[in-house]
């Protein structure tokens, strides 16, 4: 019962905009990611040569930006996701 209809749209516009800010953030995540490559991060569960500039959290979140594109790739083609 806790989410009856209402005629407040104060929860679908915060989701609205946590979907159309999760590409754009985790492009910038990967960017820095490859960017602040020092050798250190990720010599545990790495299996690339250290210093490699697309490491795997790299590549995790240029993957993740993708998969998040789905809000913007609507709103360009003028579908539903306005």
């Amino acid at each position: 019962m806790a989410f009856l209809a209402s005629t407040k749209r104060v929860m679908p516009d915060i989701a609205t905009g946590l979907r159309f800010a999760a590409a754009p953030t985790f492009a910038l995540m990967a960017v820095l990611n490859a960017m602040a490559r020092d050798g250190r991060s990720d010599a545990i569960c790495s299996a690339m040569p250290a210093g490699a500039p697309l490491s795997s959290m790299t590549v995790m979140y240029l993957l993740m930006s993708a998969f998040h594109l789905v809000p913007w790739l609507k709103r360009i083609s003028g579908g539903v996701g306005r």
